[in-house]
């Protein structure tokens, strides 16, 4: 992919084209609000291998109506009888992600959160992080995005339910303080069918826009967040749980930890192999070659001075003479000495003129 510019954080990890890929888990609220099991998702998320985890913050309040608030929830996801009890059974206190915060650094990770309304940024911004998150949702709302893009903090910007034409407007309101941003391509359902991902809009979004372009994934499965990585992904993001019966809705389009430590194994597995750009045969392929492959080889007794046919060779294991890809060669060529069966056909057994075209043939 086309990515002109990388992203650098404080913390010395660096996001773009040539870096290995920023794996985030996505632990949004799927802590069900409970500060320790947040805690061991941190936990489990570092002994999955990824670099960052990823938080969700919200003043209910600020972010909905107060009839938004008062509207009855009392599906089997409901944390709470009205929708604003439910969501505010699921937040953490700024205090409790500022803990959460000091944590995650100790284990070696970044971490950063998605704001969703404006107090919500102001606290996020207090815990001094490294880089900001703006969701798929918050993408349009202008006005925030503007307060994100004024902090001059690098953002993730995801761009699920929106066009190019929204997002050349979010891109705008960033470019105008700062060039510090990722984009990941997205599809906001939940779970995403796989036919509905869309891998190479990373693609399109990397030539339009020319900043490192990644992908947060939906999907049930992890086949399309290691193939993110194989077409050049510089973030790839998964929503993450402990255990995907748990109650709520973001739990099923999660990933266990097993499932998301067998996601970075194979990402990194990914990264080694899409390495070397040009054909290269090594060393060990060479010994296999040897091996393997077949050499020319007499089919018979034949005298000095005898005139080579096809009837007079074949080709058999191992190769210890002359490669079959030089058969044309060797047809036609006049014997130095006497030769047994299944010999294999050496250069110096062969007249001057045939030496002579197979050394013109591999020059």
């Amino acid at each position: 992919m086309k990515q002109i510019q990388s992203v650098t954080l404080r913390s010395g990890i660096t996001i773009g084209a040539g870096h290995p890929c920023f794996v985030v888990a996505e632990i949004g609220n799927n802590h069900q609000g409970e500060f320790e099991i947040a805690k061991q998702m941190i936990d489990e998320a570092a002994a999955a291998g990824v670099q960052g985890v990823k938080f969700q913050k919200r003043d209910n309040e600020a972010l909905l109506t107060r009839e938004g608030r008062a509207a009855p929830y009392t599906g089997p996801n409901s944390f709470g009888p009205t929708y604003g009890e439910h969501r505010d059974t699921l937040e953490l206190s700024i205090e409790e992600m500022a803990q959460l915060k000091e944590y995650s650094e100790s284990r070696g990770l970044v971490f950063f959160a998605s704001a969703w309304d404006d107090p919500s940024l102001a606290q996020i911004l207090d815990l001094d992080v490294d880089l900001l998150k703006i969701s798929s949702a918050e993408l349009v709302n202008v006005p925030l995005v503007r307060k994100y893009a004024a902090a001059k903090i690098p953002i993730i910007l995801s761009t699920g339910m929106s066009g190019l034409e929204d997002i050349d407007v979010a891109m705008a309101e960033i470019n105008a303080y700062h060039d510090q941003v990722v984009l990941l391509h997205c599809n906001s359902t939940y779970p995403c069918p796989e036919d509905q991902i869309g891998l190479p809009v990373m693609e399109a979004l990397s030539e339009r826009y020319g900043v490192p372009v990644g992908y947060s994934g939906h999907e049930k499965g992890i086949g399309p967040s290691v193939g993110a990585a194989a077409l050049g992904a510089s973030v790839v993001e998964r929503h993450f749980t402990l255990d995907k019966s748990l109650k709520g809705t973001d739990h099923q389009a999660s990933l266990e930890p097993k499932e998301l430590a067998d996601m970075v194994t194979m990402i990194r597995e990914v990264e080694k192999a899409t390495q070397i750009k040009g054909k290269v045969v090594f060393p060990e392929e060479q010994a296999a070659a040897k091996k393997l492959r077949k050499c020319i080889v007499f089919s018979r007794e034949l005298p000095a001075g005898h005139v080579l046919t096809v009837a007079d060779l074949t080709t058999r294991c191992p190769r210890v003479g002359v490669s079959p890809v030089h058969w044309d060669e060797v047809i036609g060529a006049t014997l130095n000495r006497s030769v047994k069966h299944e010999e294999p056909v050496q250069w110096d057994t062969l007249s001057q003129a045939a030496t002579e075209c197979a050394d013109a043939a591999s020059s």
